[in-house]
């Protein structure tokens, strides 16, 4: 059997390579390194101008969709006033993903959504967020600085299918100052924090629609939640 084809959303950003100073459109390779290791082949998609046409031909042509990590979410999409700690919106990669999502999720695409991937799925489905959590929370755990990634114990909900692929609890590299607030109908929480942060959601149905708040890609000893991906893809 062939390895399913997964489409990876990616960052556009200034930045250097080689000879190139100037915008890059790039991923970090422990996503790629994480499919790969699933057993997927992992294929990146720059944001870019698409029409909804368009993304069903890009979808069409993807056995899975992974919605990374990145910056934040432009507010006006969930109707709030910008946070003077909300970073500058991205809205080239906000409309490419929100298309993505759109065309998977109505072609029966599996979808997995990673950190801002999870806010991502909340709020094109019609769900808000904290703009920033630690005025939420009253602590910063979950973003200590420095680009330091570390592990903070996740509670998974029983029958979830988070449950299914990590068991009760999970240990998720954590590194976000936003989190999921309301949650948009048709999706559950299925994993929180230590103080109750949503940090996993799902949809039932079809098709397999599951998100995760930490990044389980900086830990590549343990992949099974892009092995999830992976199967639903492999269907």
């Amino acid at each position: 059997m062939s390895a399913p084809i997964i489409g990876l959303t990616t960052y556009r950003t200034p930045g250097q390579m080689t000879i190139y100073d100037g915008e890059l459109a790039v991923l970090p390779a422990q996503y790629v390194e994480a499919v790969t290791r699933s057993g997927g082949l992992a294929l990146l998609l720059p944001p870019q101008e698409v029409s909804s046409e368009q993304a069903v031909e890009i979808i069409r042509r993807l056995d899975g969709l992974l919605v990374t990590g990145g910056a934040d979410i432009n507010p006006a999409r969930y109707g709030q006033e910008t946070h003077p700690k909300t970073a500058e919106p991205e809205d080239l990669r906000d409309n490419f993903e929100d298309a993505l999502l759109t065309a998977a999720l109505e072609n029966g695409v599996p979808v997995l959504g990673v950190c801002r991937g999870a806010q991502m799925i909340n709020v094109h489905l019609g769900g808000t967020l904290h703009q920033h959590l630690p005025e939420v929370v009253n602590h910063d755990r979950y973003r200590v600085g420095d680009g330091v990634f570390h592990a903070e114990k996740m509670t998974l909900s029983e029958g979830s299918e988070l449950h299914r692929l990590l068991g009760s609890h999970a240990a998720g590299h954590v590194y976000h100052h936003q989190a999921i607030d309301q949650v948009a109908p048709g999706l559950t929480v299925t994993a929180r924090g230590f103080d109750g942060t949503i940090q996993g959601i799902e949809r039932a149905g079809q098709p397999w629609c599951v998100a995760v708040q930490w990044h389980p890609e900086e830990n590549l000893e343990d992949v099974r939640v892009f092995q999830g991906l992976i199967e639903a893809a492999s269907r």
